[in-house]
């Protein structure tokens, strides 16, 4: 996989303001906020896209870190998960990473 925008960030290249930070993921305020909180949840070894990943663990890790920076935020009740699949699907970097939205209404179906 090539150097990424989310690469340089977790390698303290590019600044971010982050949120949380462990041995497995990184999570940081997206620069283009579509909502009051606007996280993104991104792995800190590199996979390509959700259908790349092949690790349950990590997966599951992500999940629960979106869940708790909702919680964090004062969200805990209330906040969407969304994960984009290839540039069709919106997926602009090519880096797997989570949205964590909460803060105004979200309507369905998204997009």
């Amino acid at each position: 996989m090539t150097d990424t925008l989310f690469s340089r960030i977790i390698a303290g290249e590019l600044p971010a303001d982050i949120v949380h930070r462990d041995e497995r993921c990184i999570a940081f305020r997206d620069v283009n906020p579509q909502a009051p909180l606007h996280v993104l949840v991104v792995p800190i070894t590199p996979v390509a896209s959700l259908a790349d990943a092949e690790d349950c663990e990590l997966l599951g890790h992500l999940l629960r870190v979106a869940s708790r920076v909702a919680a964090d935020a004062g969200y805990a009740d209330s906040f969407r998960v969304v994960i984009n699949n290839g540039a069709a699907a919106g997926q602009t970097v090519f880096h797997l990473h989570v949205h964590v939205l909460a803060g105004r209404p979200l309507s369905w179906p998204p997009g």
